[in-house]
């Protein structure tokens, strides 16, 4: 972590040597970088795009494939330590913070207030956009990372529902197995282990347990019996993937319920964003339900971008003018529309979205005031970033390996110790 600090600094170090030059830019210009590349983040990207230029900017899209936010920070680091900061990136929860104790954010209090952004949010994600009460990024949405997507016509083939317990999970994966299909359609990369780890964290533990583990990281938690129990549920799943999983995209893992050659995904909305996108209708050709054991959770995940100090002109305008459309009402509804999230504005209707939306949006208030509307620490809402990697090398070294329960729950709490030495 100490790497991690000394790295960052260096980098504000570079960033400030870097303010005293400027660029020309022919008209309010922001450079984006990113991370929302599959088909419905692309769509949703593209609406803010268009929204950027019909005003008059200009936009200098900065992609990283993969959906992986590890490869965007590190081209982030990479491009501050040059001097040559991008006007917004991609962040969430306490990078946020991370990146505002450096020094490096670019308050956009005024467009804010012009916006009454306070008014607009809940006062949990508002507080997350700001450092050291100064507004310094714009919040887009609001996610579900533990949702549960199959395709009805495999169902019905194999003669199974939606499970609403572990147990019929598996007797439905031995049906889906027997017919020759996939019971579980996974890609094998890190953080897509560490993902459905999480929800399995909250479907076996409960929200209280999750606030305890993953949020606090108490050490006991960590590695106690209970997290034994959630390493044999994700051992008992590691038995359900396919045996080409390994390096597959989350999309592509989408892709198999969508082409029935899967019958279970267990991921984040953003799943949803991509069937759309081709053409799929939410309750005809694939269904949505909370995995079994949340349906007193919500792992909730708010994208959002934060701002970069710039001295050109030019880009502080872009700045301003990105900002102020990241949180009008029609851009919130056009871009969780194709990304498969909900708005994170509270006064907007929902008339136009599909049935799986309004039963977040529904499950968002009930989790909200029953206690169990829970950051995601896999998804950087929660801890800091070398705790979220050394849970996360601890979780698919176990999805990937023979290592037993008890041993992966004990090298969970010493690296998660390690981690914020």
């Amino acid at each position: 972590m100490r790497q991690s600090s000394k790295l960052l600094g260096a980098a504000a170090c570079a960033l400030g040597f870097s303010l005293a030059g400027t660029n020309v830019w022919a008209a309010p210009t922001v450079e984006v970088l990113h991370w929302m590349t599959s088909g419905g983040q692309a769509k949703a990207m593209k609406s803010l795009k268009d929204d950027m230029e019909s005003q008059g900017g200009k936009w200098i899209d900065t992609p990283v494939g993969g959906g992986s936010s590890e490869e965007a920070l590190t081209k982030l680091r990479a491009r501050v330590l040059g001097g040559d900061a991008p006007s917004s990136v991609q962040l969430k929860g306490p990078l946020i913070q991370e990146w505002g104790a450096l020094g490096v954010l670019q308050p956009i209090d005024d467009v804010a207030a012009a916006g009454k952004w306070e008014q607009a949010l809940p006062k949990s994600v508002a507080a997350t956009m700001k450092y050291k009460g100064q507004w310094v990024a714009a919040p887009v949405n609001v996610h579900r990372l533990d949702w549960m997507y199959a395709n009805p016509a495999v169902l019905k083939k194999v003669g199974i529902t939606m499970p609403t317990t572990w147990e019929q999970f598996d007797t439905a994966a031995a049906k889906l197995k027997a017919a020759g299909i996939t019971p579980l359609a996974h890609g094998g990369q890190a953080w897509q282990d560490a993902s459905l780890w999480e929800v399995i964290v909250i479907s076996v533990g409960g929200p209280a347990f999750h606030q305890k583990a993953l949020v606090e990281l108490d050490p006991k938690a960590l590695g106690g019996e209970t997290m034994q129990k959630v390493f044999d549920r994700m051992r008992k799943l590691r038995g359900y993937v396919d045996p080409n999983f390994s390096g597959r995209d989350w999309n592509l893992a989408t892709a198999m319920i969508m082409n029935g050659t899967a019958g279970f995904q267990i991921m984040g909305d953003w799943v949803k964003g991509d069937m759309s996108a081709a053409g799929k209708q939410a309750g005809k050709d694939y269904l949505c339900a909370n995995p079994p054991g949340t349906d007193n959770a919500f792992l909730f995940i708010v994208d959002s971008f934060a701002m970069f100090k710039s001295k050109d002109p030019d880009r502080l305008a872009g700045q301003k003018l990105f900002a102020k459309l990241l949180m009008e009402p029609r851009f919130q509804e056009n871009f969780n529309l194709a990304k498969g999230s909900i708005p994170v504005r509270t006064d907007m209707k929902l008339d136009k979205f599909d049935s799986c939306a309004l039963a977040a949006s529904d499950h968002m208030a009930k989790t909200v005031k029953s206690g169990g509307f829970a950051p995601s620490a896999i998804h950087d809402m929660a801890v800091p970033m070398a705790v979220k990697g050394a849970m996360t090398d601890v979780v698919t070294k176990h999805f990937n390996s023979d290592m037993s329960s008890a041993e992966a729950a004990k090298r969970l709490a010493d690296a998660v110790k390690l981690a914020r030495e």
